[in-house]
């Protein structure tokens, strides 16, 4: 072998051959990656699967927990309202039952009784059915000094004790007791001690200071019928001055069976306060061996140590209606709560919060055990998972080679026909076409090749002739920019006793407004300043028009008027397009120093007097020209004064706008020429320009600003 000549010993692959390397190396890759991940992560994924199940768990208990202490709330609400109800039925039945007694007390008392005394039972002296008689008692050391008149009136009252007592079944006993110390009770009793005094007595005191019905504290009865309210209101003998009692008793358990006595879950309790917060009574309430004579003290809520219970009481007894809920030693409670109109107080219903939710705790330890059996089973699951992906594994890699060739084999012929084609374009060969008659992508991609060619040609041939056609419309909006521009004037005119200026800016290559100065006289000129509807090429086509329309019908002096409205039917003869123009046209008086305007709709221009004259709008009655065929306009004079000054303006100014959509306005330039008054006219010309520029920031020119100020001095 020639030594001139090096061996090449580089191996050199086919692209379907690195196709098939490549696809199978990263198959091989991700087969042996994810059989890896999936090993390593089958624990985790079975704790995770654990977790989840705990924590949905957590959040099955939590939701059920306040749904079920919603619901609870409202429902203990609903029966604390439903419990304040009845109850309020139950006392307002027993003060109807006082009334109707007192009433009938009151008739007794009005009588002049002469009736023989009555056949009366004491204590020892039962009667023959103890629910037929009254039992009356004397007071220790009255017995003697009662009038047999008040006995006698007093002992009528059996006459609607009875049927009142024989309504009412919550009903203990009803009485009557006088200032002289005879009472009366029904039903018949016996038992009283010797030295019970009924004018002592809570309900015979506090009725009779409170001049009204009157619920009493819970007390022990003598009678041995346990803890007993009474419910008593005074009658007053307007005859002797001296005041019955009446007294109907109701036991607490009474209470407690008829009132409070619904059983609210496996623990749950209902409670009465009174308005001062003691409770009148709750389950278990009793008098123990406290005698009849002893001050029975109930427990004051108000007074508790717990802060949330003092707080629910304060609201209670306020008369509130709610719910709330209270932190105890053993427990949250709710606490429901609604008020007993006409006694001022307030029924109370308590439910542990625990109880509320057990269901959901009883839930969230059944979904606990299923965990412990998902776990196992996972764990089972796992090992079988473990080989049948070995097996998979190496069905998987023979798949992939098989689909590996046939694939490169597939995918290299169409590309290279398109890497063909792309070298055909490439060297500027835009009819070439790419060959590939496939369904799929690549035939796509092939169709979109030879369109791409045929696009591009076609596009370099409009590109061509749009450019061309651009260049030719740009040179004639510059020629049409600069025949507008020759419109205006170049310079203005120089007035003895008086500074003019005048100034335009379009906010296109062409715009609609312009300003003149018309030469009427040695003496007098016309100041006009006007804005055409819309923008472009129509509107610099209008103002062509108007601008030399008005310059031909400015010929009166003294009538600008006529002038003006001439100009009008003109404008409006040739104006085809629905357009308009706004004007402000002035005779200018040099010599008189005076200003003779009228306003076609036009902004009012500003004039700006000496010192103390102060700012004024320069208004006209007037519509824009090209409107109406005729038009009315008013004619103004003002007389000027060395330092006035007159700005006008077209709406290319005030409406500027800036990033926050704000306007320029009319106070912003009168502030603007107020300050620059003392300047000249082109100064002051530059200063709003300059504002309003600055004012409208990186805001593009939206309309034409066009400026004319006389300044006189």
């Amino acid at each position: 072998m020639s030594q001139g000549k090096e061996e090449d010993t580089t191996v050199r692959f086919s692209v379907r051959t690195k196709i098939l390397l490549v696809f199978l190396g990263l198959s091989l890759a991700a087969l042996l990656v994810t059989g890896f991940l999936a090993f390593s992560q089958m624990d985790q994924t079975s704790q995770y699967a654990v977790d989840r199940s705990t924590d949905l768990g957590n959040k099955a208990s939590a939701s059920s927990s306040a749904a079920l202490e919603a619901d609870a709330q409202a429902s203990l609400l609903r029966l604390a309202k439903d419990q304040a109800y009845i109850s309020t039925i139950l006392f307002e039945q027993i003060r109807g039952d006082i009334d109707i007694m007192a009433y009938y007390a009151g008739e007794i008392q009005g009588l002049n009784r002469t009736d023989p005394e009555r056949n009366y039972y004491t204590q020892d002296d039962p009667p023959a059915d103890r629910y037929s008689a009254t039992l009356i008692y004397f007071a220790p050391g009255t017995e003697d000094t009662v009038s047999a008149e008040e006995v006698n009136a007093a002992g009528m009252m059996d006459q609607i004790f009875i049927p009142i007592y024989s309504a009412d079944h919550r009903i203990s006993a009803v009485y009557v007791g006088t200032e002289s110390g005879v009472t009366f009770i029904y039903p018949w009793t016996s038992g009283l001690n010797t030295s019970f005094d009924p004018r002592l007595r809570s309900w015979f005191v506090d009725a009779k200071e409170n001049r009204g019905i009157t619920w009493s504290k819970p007390y022990v009865d003598l009678l041995g019928h346990g803890l007993m309210m009474t419910c008593s209101r005074p009658v007053y003998d307007s005859r002797t001055g001296r005041t019955w009692v009446i007294g109907v008793d109701v036991t607490i358990d009474t209470i407690n069976q008829n009132i409070i006595g619904t059983q609210v879950g496996d623990r749950g309790y209902a409670l009465l306060i009174d308005e001062s917060g003691n409770i009148i009574t709750r389950p278990g309430l009793s008098a123990g061996d406290q005698r009849w004579d002893e001050s029975f003290e109930t427990e004051n809520l108000l007074k508790s140590n717990n802060t949330g219970l003092v707080e629910v009481t304060r609201r209670m007894i306020s008369g509130d209606t709610g719910i709330a809920r209270v932190a105890f030693e053993d427990g949250d409670r709710f606490i429901a709560y609604a008020p007993i109109t006409g006694v001022n107080w307030s029924v109370g219903v308590v439910m542990p919060v625990d109880e509320v939710t057990a269901p959901a705790r009883l839930t969230r330890q059944q979904i606990e055990n299923e965990t412990v059996d998902a776990a196992a089973h996972l764990a089972s699951q796992q090992e079988m998972m473990k080989t049948v992906f070995i097996g998979i594994f190496f069905v998987l890699l023979a798949a992939v080679i098989v689909l590996t060739i046939v694939f490169s084999r597939f995918l290299t012929e169409p590309l290279l026909k398109l890497q063909k084609g792309a070298e055909a374009v490439g060297k500027g060969d835009l009819g070439y076409r790419v060959d590939v008659n496939t369904r799929d992508e690549f035939g796509n991609l092939a169709r979109a090749f030879n369109t791409m060619a045929s696009d591009l040609r076609e596009y370099i041939s409009t590109l061509k002739r749009t450019t061309a056609e651009k260049e030719r419309m740009l040179k004639e909006l510059e020629i049409a920019k600069g025949i507008q521009q020759s419109f205006l004037p170049e310079s203005a005119p120089v007035l003895p006793g008086f500074d003019l200026e005048g100034f335009s800016l379009p906010a296109l290559e062409v715009g609609g407004d312009f300003y003149d100065f018309i030469p009427l006289d040695s003496d007098h000129y016309g100041l006009v300043i006007a804005d055409v509807s819309g923008k472009g090429v129509p509107a610099a086509l209008f103002m062509a028009l108007s601008r030399t329309l008005i310059r031909a019908s400015a010929s009166s002096i003294d009538d600008p008027v006529s002038s003006i409205r001439e100009a009008n039917w003109h404008i409006f003869q040739d104006s085809k397009t629905s357009m308009f123009v706004t004007l402000f046209y002035a005779v200018l008086d040099c010599r008189a120093r005076a200003l003779r305007f009228i306003n076609a709709g036009h902004n009012p221009p500003i004039f700006v007097g000496a010192a103390p004259a102060g700012v004024t709008l320069l208004n006209a009655k007037g519509i824009a020209l090209g409107v109406l065929d005729e038009i009315a306009l008013e004619s103004v004079d003002i007389q000027l004064r060395s330092g006035d000054v007159v700005v006008l303006y077209t709406d290319g100014v005030t409406e500027a706008t800036n990033e926050q959509d704000e306007e320029y306005g009319v106070e912003r330039l009168t502030r603007c020429v107020e300050q620059e008054k003392m300047h000249t006219s082109r100064e002051i010309i530059e200063a709003i320009v300059k504002e309003v520029t600055a004012f409208a920031g990186t805001r593009p020119q939206h309309d034409d600003i066009t400026i004319m100020v006389l300044k006189v001095l």
